[in-house]
């Protein structure tokens, strides 16, 4: 591999690294699973999937989500 090689696969890997960087850090993304279910991206390792009823069961649920989580702060971990 010439010196000239290097230095166009470096150049290379270092826009895909920015790439992924910026992917990486835009927070949560949404698409629809080959099973049709909604699936959204970025919260944790995997990704979090569940069909349009079940999202739409969660989503009712907001409001006694946020106050559950509220009332039980102290014995919650949070990521960091």
């Amino acid at each position: 591999m010439s010196d000239q090689d290097v230095q166009a696969e470096l150049a290379r890997l270092k826009a895909e690294n920015e790439r992924l960087k910026k992917t990486a850090s835009r927070g949560a993304s949404l698409k629809v699973s080959e099973k049709g279910g909604v699936s959204v991206y970025g919260l944790g390792r995997f990704p979090v999937t569940l069909y349009k009823e079940q999202w739409t069961k969660l989503l009712d649920m907001a409001d006694e989500i946020r106050a559950f989580i509220a009332d039980n702060a102290a014995a919650l971990k949070t990521k960091e």
